[in-house]
């Protein structure tokens, strides 16, 4: 997938958490949880939008690293309104199983990007390594 469509998902995650706080319950409980759930939402493509522009690989890693906490952390409040018999687990099937997705893909380009990052490191050390003793001779 690429990065104009990952970009796509994450937002239409956050619109469809935004018409489920919208219609929740109106009780102190849905509305603390609608609150978390929304912000977590919301986070997770705002912190992709800025991976995006991540200034290195270290950078870029760390910021998949806050959406891949942000979209289990919208699990999590999931899960809650769930427990909490405040929306049926019918309700919420679809868009758990697009979170869990995200959260999957984010996992999978963290290993990467670290796989990646892992290879060049060791491909700088043997460059160092020829560079000086191409030096000493």
């Amino acid at each position: 997938m690429d990065q104009e469509a990952f970009k796509s998902r994450t937002k239409q995650l956050a619109l469809r958490v935004i018409r489920l706080v919208e219609a929740l319950p109106h009780s102190q409980t849905a509305t603390v949880i609608g609150r978390q759930l929304l912000r977590s939402a919301t986070f997770v493509g705002a912190n992709y939008r800025a991976a995006c522009r991540g200034k290195s690989t270290p950078d870029l890693i760390a910021k998949l690293g806050i959406v891949l906490e942000e979209a289990d952390e919208c699990l999590y409040w999931m899960e809650l309104l769930v427990e909490a018999s405040l929306v049926p687990q019918e309700k919420l099937a679809g868009l758990m199983s697009e979170t869990n997705e995200i959260v999957a893909m984010t996992v999978a380009s963290i290993k990467t990007l670290r796989e990646r990052s892992k290879k060049l490191q060791i491909l700088d050390c043997r460059l160092m390594m020829l560079l000086l003793f191409q030096s000493s001779i």
